[in-house]
């Protein structure tokens, strides 16, 4: 599918990649690769929450784009609690963004970009067009 990095952008043939990132120490938990499309990220970060072991609560951080209903009510489904950045008609409400680790998660959810950097810095994935998400 051909997407769009950015408003007035050119659109390219590509595919997404997706990282699923342990908030505590930053490793690796999961990788997927994606067609392009508006919904493969939060598809993705489900795919990889299900493969999750263990039947403790864990959260997840994400952006605005994963504050939908669908990935929301998914997520308490799953025993996931979602620490997702919040629109303005969020269904996120204070049951969740009362607690102090909805700020952790939305402060280190943004070191998934560091994974990313690595691979260009090494030359990995440098000739590669990939639209950057992480869950």
């Amino acid at each position: 599918m051909l997407a769009k990095k950015g408003r007035g952008k050119e659109a390219k043939l590509c595919f997404m990649g997706h990282v699923l990132m342990e908030n505590r120490n930053g490793l690796v938990v999961d990788v997927a690769l994606t067609q392009a499309t508006g919904t493969a990220e939060r598809e993705a970060a489900l795919g990889m929450l299900q493969k999750v072991p263990g039947r403790r609560r864990i959260t997840v951080g994400g952006d605005k784009n994963f504050d939908t209903k669908d990935f929301v009510t998914s997520c308490r489904s799953m025993v996931v609690t979602p620490h997702v950045a919040r629109r303005d008609t969020s269904i996120v409400d204070g049951r969740t963004t009362r607690h102090a680790g909805y700020l952790v998660s939305q402060r280190i959810r943004k070191r998934v970009e560091e994974i990313f950097r690595l691979g260009q810095d090494s030359g990995r994935v440098s000739q590669t067009e990939i639209s950057r998400s992480g869950a």
